[in-house]
């Protein structure tokens, strides 16, 4: 054990990449309990890693929401959010956040919202009058409820290797995603007079904010559509992913005409590369969690915790703490499928509900994509719109607590939780 922990943080903290990691450091664990005669084993553990037919939503989904950033229909929904709510202070603060909204239910991804949103709206945020930073902050704050609003990978992804309902998660991380967005939204308008953020001189007409709604209509259909047909029980995950990817060309291609053979193409290799990352943490972590298991340490990882307290209240906090911390370090993915099998027992301990547990597990681990050092939204807003992340981060601490209370809110209150699996008899 102490081999496979040495290897595993010595090799991380020299900066390869979390796939590679996770793979050798599993490697290293099956060659010390067996010796070459374990070898074997390794190709046939990530084979079986990937084998879990729920995994094929991921490309689609993905692909899915590339299609709609590259054809333009981000602009749509951003011209309706803005019609919604441009008229407050902070307008464009709020029209970002509603957009997130709406963006979620179609990429379930926060880097494609936070490079989607960097590229579009914090120019033109920073074009009314805010500063780059805040803009910057605005936009980080509102890409993590991409991953919480259904369609999401992370929900794909903790749902095959755990055996929850992936129709489950989406319903459940409907209203926290809601929350976030109200909660920063709030946290916009306390800071509206303080920062004085711009104002519009008058709210749209009534005519005005059909015609945004006339322009975005096809773009809002496509969550709708989603989740309906899943939680319907119309169709699969992976079914409904697919056909969102035919639904997407035909109105990014045909309709709105915002696509061309070389979007076609890049966007086909950039998904291509995103599948292939997470596929190759997936299929490594695979490796190191078979040498977990085998050795029972989640098991005793539970029931080291669950000898410091037996109280659900201060474990559910542990975990918490435990989640926003690692996160701040590792990538999300590997984040949670190495500890999805180690805090599955625990929280079943306590008698929390698989999909309770869950999306708790999920929320946490979305608010770290902003957190430093390695946030990756963070990173990908640095990148796009050349701020420093030291600057953004100074403006995104309101958020951070803010969507920090709604995990606490959503750990502690399972009702609050499970409200809408519930009514769908999920």
């Amino acid at each position: 054990m102490l081999y496979v922990a040495l290897t595993f943080f010595g090799l991380l903290a020299l900066g390869m990449p979390v796939g590679y990691v996770l793979g050798i450091a599993g490697l290293v664990g099956i060659l010390d309990m067996g010796g070459g005669r374990f070898l074997a084993m390794v190709p046939d553990r990530m084979f079986a890693g990937l084998d879990l037919f729920p995994f094929l939503a991921m490309p689609f989904f993905i692909l899915a929401g590339e299609i709609m950033n590259r054809s333009g229909i981000t602009t749509h929904l951003v011209r309706f959010a803005d019609a919604l709510v441009g008229w407050l202070r902070g307008g464009m603060a709020h029209s970002n956040m509603v957009a997130s909204v709406m963006f979620a239910g179609i990429t379930g991804a926060a880097t494609a919202d936070a490079a989607a949103f960097g590229n579009t709206l914090v120019p033109a945020m920073v074009k009314q009058g805010y500063a780059k930073p805040f803009a910057c902050a605005v936009t980080a704050a509102g890409s993590i409820i991409g991953p919480t609003i259904p369609p999401s990978t992370l929900m794909v992804i903790y749902g095959s290797i755990m055996g929850v309902s992936i129709a489950g998660l989406f319903a459940a991380g409907i209203l926290p995603g809601l929350l976030i967005c109200a909660i920063c939204m709030a946290v916009i308008a306390a800071l509206g007079k303080r920062l004085n953020l711009p104002k519009s001189d008058e709210r749209p007409s009534l005519c005005t904010i059909f015609v945004a709604f006339k322009e975005s209509f096809l773009a809002l259909v496509l969550p709708v559509f989603i989740l309906g047909s899943i939680l319907g029980g119309i169709a699969t995950p992976t079914e409904a992913a697919s056909i969102a990817v035919f639904y997407a060309l035909v109105v990014g291609g045909l309709v709105y005409r915002g696509l061309t053979w070389q979007d076609l193409y890049e966007i086909l290799v950039r998904t291509t590369r995103i599948t292939g990352i997470i596929f190759l943490i997936i299929a490594s972590a695979s490796i190191l969690g078979w040498w977990m298991t085998f050795n029972q340490i989640p098991q005793a990882i539970a029931a080291g915790v669950l000898s410091l307290s037996s109280n659900p209240n201060v474990i559910i906090g542990m975990v918490i703490v435990l989640l926003l911390f690692i996160g701040m370090f590792m990538d999300i993915n590997a984040t949670l499928i190495i500890l999805a099998p180690v805090l599955a027992p625990l929280t079943a301990s306590i008698g929390m509900d698989p999909v309770h547990a869950g999306i708790m597990i999920i929320l946490a681990l979305n608010i770290s994509l902003m957190t430093p050092p390695v946030g990756a939204c963070l990173f990908v807003l640095a990148s796009v719109t050349k701020e420093k992340i030291e600057n953004i981060t100074r403006s995104l601490w309101p958020f951070l607590l803010a969507e920090t209370a709604v995990l606490v809110l959503i750990a502690y209150w399972e009702d609050l939780t499970l409200a809408v699996p519930r009514f769908l008899g999920l």
